[in-house]
């Protein structure tokens, strides 16, 4: 009989990889790890945004040929998909900021900020949707 068992105290155990389907993590976990991914999609693709910044300013037509390429529903998608990266980066870097100086450290408030984020970024997200894809 295990240990745990003897003395009615809860068992904690590193899961492992296999369990990460069926683990339920926190909400603030889950804002951490998209703060992670937004900023490796936005270092990852800026070589790519600047490259094509640079040479949609060359020229009047120049522009005007990327104008017609970011008018493709596609490329809307990536344009949207890069503004949540850098709307969420930018929000949960203010959480991750604030925590650095102890704001906000503890579990409750942990909670509440990663839903502060959440309640912040996905709204600008979607007026940022709404705007690229012509309802207003």
């Amino acid at each position: 009989m295990s240990d745990s068992l003897k003395t009615g105290k809860r068992e904690f155990r590193n899961i492992n990889i296999t369990d990460l389907l069926r683990y339920r993590f926190p909400l603030a976990a889950i804002q951490s790890i998209l703060h992670r991914a937004s900023g490796a999609l936005i270092f990852l693709l800026l070589p790519f945004i600047l490259f094509l910044l640079d040479k949609s300013l060359l020229s009047e037509i120049s522009f005007e040929h990327f104008r017609g390429i970011a008018s493709h529903w596609f490329v809307k998608l990536i344009i949207l998909a890069l503004a949540w990266a850098y709307l969420h980066h930018f929000c949960a870097g203010i959480r991750h900021l604030l925590m650095d100086v102890h704001v906000g450290v503890d579990k409750v408030a942990g909670k509440k900020s990663a839903t502060i984020v959440f309640a912040i970024s996905l709204p600008l997200t979607a007026l940022v949707a709404l705007k690229l894809f012509g309802a207003f």
